[in-house]
């Protein structure tokens, strides 16, 4: 018998499922500084304790999308070894803050199988769950990913996809930030002078600074979270591929547009949650990510007049500035999308 993983094929997954997920991971302030290496991210709440203290957290906590990536790649052993690419994210909640010292560890369930119509791959939808040393479940998901078939020649009639909400209720949205003491939450050194109340739904903000990804960078970005899919990393493999070369991991893009946002969003210092997403087209090293946001929406969270919850579309693309709004039509996306995200994030009142 092998002792080697070779990792799962479509026919592997049944519904019902239920993985654990090697191995748990404590979170350090090392792995936060890296983040902040990676992508430049400049929320001040992330970025300083004596800042978070001021306004009632514990210290300065973990980069949400660092807590989504550590939980993400803990999956990608058992679930997307053999992706071909992963699709799309639903259902996504914040629930607990993370702090470093923090441990880590994921589980998911099979809610969906559905193959696709050439036959040599399918598509796997699971629900994912991070938790932390004490049981508090701190993030779950729903993610569907493209698999290849072990054998391409024989049907597996799997059909079933499932249903997933188009967005969370802004009722849900506050558990993961302590009542926040708004007068410690200084506007100079947040980078920006733009509250909740300032923000209109239909506004549209050009983030307009733009990141060229580096093929070390990726890598080591995608190191950092333990991901071990082949089409990050396996040149060998993928040079004889679709693209002929790696793919950009889809959340390091995610990342770059959040960190870009910080021109225009400087206050949204909480990813509260993702509602929905798509990774409309692949990138690659030497590519130039460009972002932008409509606000789709604003709400306040029951009992909580300390902060307010805005809903995000972000938009990433390639090799394009987004003076122009690229985005989506009845026709389809525009050529330099790469990134359709529909968040919510919290800011002070």
């Amino acid at each position: 018998m092998s002792k080697t993983n070779p990792g799962n094929y479509f026919e592997d997954f049944s519904i019902g499922q239920i993985i654990r997920h090697a191995t748990p991971r404590t979170v350090t302030t090392g792995d936060a500084s890296l983040y902040t290496a990676l992508y430049g991210s400049r929320f001040a709440v992330q970025s300083s304790d004596a800042f978070a203290r001021a306004i009632g957290y514990e210290r300065a906590p973990i980069d949400d999308l660092l807590v989504f990536h550590i939980v993400f790649g803990k999956t990608v052993p058992d679930i997307s070894l053999n992706a071909v690419a992963n699709l799309g994210y639903a259902g996504c909640r914040f629930l607990v803050p993370v702090y470093p010292g923090d441990s880590l560890s994921a589980q998911s369930e099979v809610i969906g199988l559905k193959e696709n119509s050439n036959g040599k791959t399918g598509v796997v939808y699971v629900r994912s769950t991070g938790v932390n040393q004490h049981g508090d479940v701190v993030l779950d998901y729903v993610r569907w990913v493209m698999v290849r078939k072990k054998e391409p020649e024989t049907p597996t009639g799997h059909d079933h996809v499932p249903l997933l909400p188009k967005a969370l209720g802004a009722d849900s949205l506050g558990d993961a930030v302590p009542v926040l003491d708004v007068d410690g939450f200084d506007l100079a050194l947040s980078g920006s002078p733009h509250l909740w109340g300032d923000y209109e739904i239909g506004e549209r903000i050009d983030h307009v600074d733009g990141m060229t990804v580096e093929e070390a960078e990726h890598q080591m970005a995608t190191r950092l979270y333990q991901n071990t899919a082949k089409v990050h990393f396996n040149q060998f493999t993928e040079g004889q591929g679709r693209f002929g070369r790696r793919l950009i991991y889809g959340g390091h893009v995610i990342s770059l547009a959040r960190a870009l946002s910080f021109n225009g969003l400087g206050n949204a210092f909480h990813v509260a949650a993702i509602n929905g997403g798509r990774h409309v087209a692949p990138l690659f090293a030497g590519d130039t990510v460009f972002a932008w946001s409509e606000v789709l929406d604003k709400a306040e969270l029951p009992g909580r007049d300390d902060v307010g919850a805005l809903r995000l579309r972000l938009f990433a693309t390639k090799d394009c500035s987004c003076v122009t709004y690229p985005g989506k039509d009845e026709a389809g996306y525009a050529q330099a999308v790469i990134l359709d995200l529909d968040l919510w994030v919290l800011l002070p009142r």
